[in-house]
């Protein structure tokens, strides 16, 4: 215990820094924006120099509002397809809408709206009923939405008497509890489930448009976002669920119809039926690409208006049989001040968003100012009207955001920069004197119509470029970034960065190793040319390009390590075979790192055909049918083949060959799981019997059977081995395949291959290992710290991360490993699944695979020494990589504090922040456990 404790207290040491590092980092980068307790009351319009209303903040003009929900509704599932330049299956199954649109273009239209990033579903929740900007630490809470304490539309809805009933996804009642008068919420997070909040949904919606006991009623559906990310756009399952949206809204719009005429129920009701984000081709989202930014709004009145004022009218015209068809367009940051504004609630008190004027218009309508007819003046009194109407709305918005800001600047820590307020106070003093000007001519009318008709454009241009103005500067410096605990926090990891050297340092020159060469020629070539990798792979993270490309760059830093010690194994005349099977793998690995990659790409090919797993192979060919069902179940035997030879040739008597005849009996059952799921094979009737997640389920208590005895032995046995390399060897093994069975199933079928790629590959990394030195030197030895092996086994790593289908991004992380051998969500074991499915083969195999370098006898010839030394160079190895990550992860968290205003700050650069500085705990505590389990 005193020989593991003298090497591990620098481990804990390190990851106590890390820990410590991170967390002060992350308060000072990763600030949300401060939440303010103030909320909008009716009797706060006296304060402004707006018009006061009779009944509230303005005067109502919709007496009820339906919102339907359509989670991860794309903007071209409901633009016609003449708008784009390609058209695809997916399009133009919501027929209704466009038809409505197009016979009704006075009384329905589509909007494009534009959301913010992240586009996670809570943070699009929070920000269209808050009408604030979304904060990128509220990602963490989208498994466990909390309360919204901040002001928001529900909540002024509930204060002014409104009646709101809620159905569908769940999020809505965890973010606003004890709201609704009626709620039929249904778990949100099971993605495999397409239909139960649908289907929940349908059942309570049509019932609920001919009830009178709600003012506003919100419907959420999930089919289209869960279809995304189990099956992707271009899928069977995704058309269905459109053509069913479909369907449903034919029957809603209908219904409100029938019962819209004047005296009627729904005389004056307004639909909206709106996306709260877009997703990929993939079906993920949560990052800020045009794909995942842009959904779609709805908008239908049952009342025959005219259009807007072309000076506002963001419409783009397509003809669609024999007829114009409009898209206007629409920030989500203006949905909850526009929707209150037509409800006659107060504004909530935190929004930045502009009533836009098109939706304002759609339901209390306008009049076109280039209508042949507009001479008349009955027309000329009518667009006066809407325009004073707009107006005062306008000035009431401006006011509201105007006091916001203050409010937020004068009680946020850091607020607005003093030449930012002098800005927004300038434009808003030049709106308000203005306002005073066309406030005495809205109260003390004439009869120059024509004359009071600019000013009154002028005064809304004034507030839109108010308004304007303070959401871009929010959107570009919103964020309160705490400078000294950044610094503090970076400082902390290089300190880190340090210790880590001094401890390897101390170590090696207590058993006289050195970091020359043997020769006393210098800093050997191996620890140079490993240095420059790790620098160029640091230097390349303060670009969004390479980090967007980690994965390339990681391969090619890999494949260049490869050819150097190509070069050597010519010059040394030896192990030729294995320098080339290495270049061949990271080849390979290039090619699956394309793929996935690809998932992400806007303009990818990949998925245009049907992806029979990891790779885009066309499933219409029987023979590519065939290998895609076969090939991994090859994969699978070939790793049990291993397994088994390892137990009769590396004598893994005792628990360890138990525990690796545990992992065989794992891979056939695996084998057997995804033959049930095959479409080669109808296992249908043999296995009717066997319900879907026994198999998996079985997987997961088996391995932790398998650890529970591993950590038995490690507890209870004290028997010492003379052949410490061979120990070491026996532990490697039973810890691996325990742990491979998880990560394979979770991974799904691309698991075997690339648990055979890695091994393949570690394999000629261990038997290239020292070349350098052989050939410089003359003869093997330990005598000289070689750093290069290491740092290809990190590159390895980190290409088998995005070889596996994963990239820095909440949008990357493959929620359905998740719910794998189960149905219903529960927080702590879905998140265990997908930490283990994301950091499986990178991180947790990586680690305890490192022994590999140590337990290779060919590599060694020393006798009298061997376990000293083996257990020496072990905690080397484990040290070196773990600076390696440390020093890749510093690298991130300075890239991250240089680029905090970058364009990119919360779409990439914190996204790879967060899954660095994660990984980099999650392997300090892994060479932890490795330290405590091979010592």
């Amino acid at each position: 215990m005193r020989g593991w404790w003298r090497l591990g207290k620098w481990t804990v040491l390190i990851m106590f820094l890390h820990i410590i590092a991170i967390l002060i980092f992350t308060k000072g980068f990763l600030l949300t924006r401060t939440e303010l307790p103030h909320s909008s009351n009716c009797s706060d319009l006296s304060e402004s120099p707006c018009l006061s209303s009779s009944s509230c903040w303005t005067k109502p003009v919709v007496d009820r509002l339906i919102i339907i929900v359509l989670d991860a509704l794309r903007f071209d599932f409901v633009a016609p397809s003449s708008f784009f330049e390609q058209k695809h299956p997916w399009m133009d199954k919501l027929k209704v809408l466009q038809r409505v649109a197009l016979e009704k273009p006075s009384s329905a239209k589509i909007f494009k709206a534009v959301a913010d990033p992240p586009t996670t579903s809570l943070q699009r929740l929070k920000g269209l009923t808050t009408g604030a900007l979304p904060t990128f630490i509220d990602v963490g809470n989208s498994f466990g939405a909390p309360a919204i304490v901040e002001d928001n539309f529900i909540n002024q809805l509930i204060q002014n008497g409104k009646r709101v009933v809620m159905m569908g996804d769940d999020t809505w009642t965890q973010l606003f509890p004890n709201h609704f008068n009626k709620s039929y919420p249904y778990p949100s997070f099971n993605v495999k489930d397409l239909d139960t909040v649908d289907n929940g949904c349908i059942e309570h919606l049509l019932p609920s448009l001919d009830e009178q006991d709600w003012d506003v009623l919100i419907a959420h559906f999930l089919g289209v976002d869960h279809a995304g990310h189990i099956y992707g756009v271009d899928s069977t399952p995704m058309i269905e669920k459109l053509e069913q949206y479909n369907a449903i809204l034919e029957k809603v719009i209908e219904v409100l119809q029938k019962q819209s005429g004047p005296g009627k129920l729904h005389e004056n009701t307004l639909l909206l039926v709106m996306g709260d984000h877009g997703q990929t081709l993939n079906g993920d989202h949560g990052g800020g690409s045009a794909e995942e930014v842009e959904t779609s709004i709805f908008a239908m009145s049952f009342k025959d208006l005219p259009s807007v004022p072309s000076e506002f009218d963001s419409s783009s015209c397509k003809l669609q049989a024999n007829n114009n068809i409009c898209i206007s367009s629409i920030q989500q940051l203006d949905f909850a001040v526009t929707v209150s504004s037509l409800l006659g609630v107060p504004f909530p008190f935190g929004s930045i968003g502009r009533v836009n004027p098109e939706l304002y218009a759609l339901a209390v309508g306008t009049w076109n100012l280039e209508d042949n007819e507009m001479g008349k003046a009955q027309d000329q009194i009518k667009l006066e009207e809407w325009m004073q109407n707009y107006v005062n709305v306008l000035c009431i918005n401006s006011w509201q955001v105007k006091r916001y800001i203050d409010v937020y600047s004068a009680l946020s820590v850091i607020g607005f920069s003093s030449e930012d307020i002098f800005h927004i106070s300038d434009l808003y003093a030049k709106a308000e004197e203005n306002w005073l000007y066309t406030k005495n001519l809205l109260l003390y009318k004439n009869e120059s119509y024509n004359a009071s008709l600019p000013d009154l454009k002028r005064q809304i241009v004034a507030y839109f470029n108010f308004l304007s103005y303070v959401a871009e500067l929010a959107r570009s410096k919103w964020t309160e970034f705490n400078l000294k605990m950044m610094g503090t926090g970076i400082g902390i990891m290089l300190l880190s960065l340090y210790i880590h050297f001094l401890a390897i340092k101390k170590v090696n020159k207590s058993y006289g190793v050195s970091l020359l060469s043997s020769k006393g020629s210098g800093i050997s070539f191996g620890l140079m040319f490993a240095s420059f990798i790790v620098v160029i792979r640091a230097c390349s993270l303060l670009s969004n390009s390479f980090i967007l490309g980690e994965g390339k760059v990681a391969n090619f830093l890999l494949a260049t390590t490869g050819i150097i010690t190509l070069r050597y194994s010519f010059i040394k005349k030896e192990m030729l075979l294995e320098a080339t099977i290495f270049l061949l793998s990271t080849f390979i690995l290039r090619i699956a790192i394309e793929a996935g990659l690809s998932k992400q790409a806007a303009t990818s090919q990949f998925l245009n055909v049907s992806s029979a797993w990891m790779l885009g192979i066309s499933i219409s060919q029987p023979v590519w049918t065939y290998m895609a069902e076969t090939v991994p179940i090859l994969a699978l035997i070939i790793l049990g083949y291993f397994l088994y030879k390892a137990i009769s040739s590396c004598c893994c008597w005792g628990i360890p060959e138990y525990v690796i005849m545990g992992t065989i009996l794992c891979y056939l059952l695996i084998a057997l799981h995804w033959a049930t799921e095959s479409n080669v094979l109808d296992l249908a009737l043999l296995l009717k019997g066997i319900e879907k997640n026994y198999i998996p389920r079985t997987i997961y208590a088996i391995g932790l059977i398998q650890l529970s005895l591993l950590a038995f032995v490690l507890l209870f046995s004290n028997k010492e081995t003379s052949n410490y390399k061979g120990s070491l060897f026996v532990k490697m093994i039973p810890i691996l395949s325990a742990c491979s069975s998880t990560v394979i199933i979770l991974l799904g079928k691309q698991g075997p291959l690339v648990a055979l790629g890695s091994i393949v590959a570690g394999y000629c990394i261990m038997r290239l290992e020292g070349i350098e030195q052989h050939t410089v030197d003359g003869a093997p030895g330990i005598s000289i710290l070689d750093p290069l092996p290491i740092v290809q086994w990190n590159l390895l790593a980190v290409c088998l991360f995005f070889a596996t289908g994963h990239w820095c991004a909440f949008d990357g992380l493959r929620y359905g490993a998740a719910f794998i051998g189960f149905d219903e969500f529960i927080l702590v074991r879905q998140a265990i699944l997908l930490a283990i499915d994301t950091f499986g083969f990178s991180h947790i195999l990586s680690v305890f695979g490192l022994p590999l370098f140590v337990a290779c006898p060919s590599l060694f010839n020393q006798t009298g020494r061997s376990r000293s030394v083996s257990s020496m160079k072990l905690f080397r190895i484990l040290m070196m990589y773990g600076l390696i990550t440390a020093t890749t992860a510093t690298a991130t968290i300075l890239c991250v504090a240089v680029q905090r205003r970058h364009l990119m700050v919360w779409g990439l650069f914190a996204p790879k922040f967060v899954f660095d500085v994660v990984g980099l705990i999650l392997t300090d505590v892994l060479i932890f456990w490795a330290f405590i389990y091979y010592f």
